[in-house]
């Protein structure tokens, strides 16, 4: 993870390409649940990009639930790539359901319903 450079004329946003090769890390086992990863800064000059790049990245790994964050504790990893694609499924059921014109307790009703 920490010796890639990311591609600055990919169609892919750098946010993106970086969120990638963190998810990749996770998966691959270079960083496991519970590691801390190290600063944005030491990430964004490593990998050729702002901090807030990598920033953003890391918060749309938290939103997926890779990541958490703690104050004075840094960031650490949280999940694993499978939690992450059920968290994204999720988001997806909840916003159909509310297109849908479904509230979420309601959703969470059908959802234990199903057996």
């Amino acid at each position: 993870m920490l010796g890639t450079k990311l591609d600055h004329h990919d169609s892919m946003s750098l946010h993106d390409q970086v969120a990638a090769q963190i998810r990749r890390a996770i998966a691959d086992g270079e960083a496991k649940a519970g590691e801390r990863l190290p600063p944005a800064r030491d990430l964004a000059a490593v990998m050729g990009v702002n901090t807030n790049t990598v920033l953003r990245a890391l918060r749309a790994l938290r939103e997926e639930g890779l990541l958490e964050f703690r104050r004075g504790l840094g960031v650490r990893v949280s999940g694993t790539p499978q939690r992450s694609a059920v968290a994204s499924r999720a988001r997806d059921l909840v916003r159909f359901a509310r297109q849908q014109g479904y509230q979420p307790e309601e959703l969470i009703n059908i959802i234990q319903g199903i057996r």
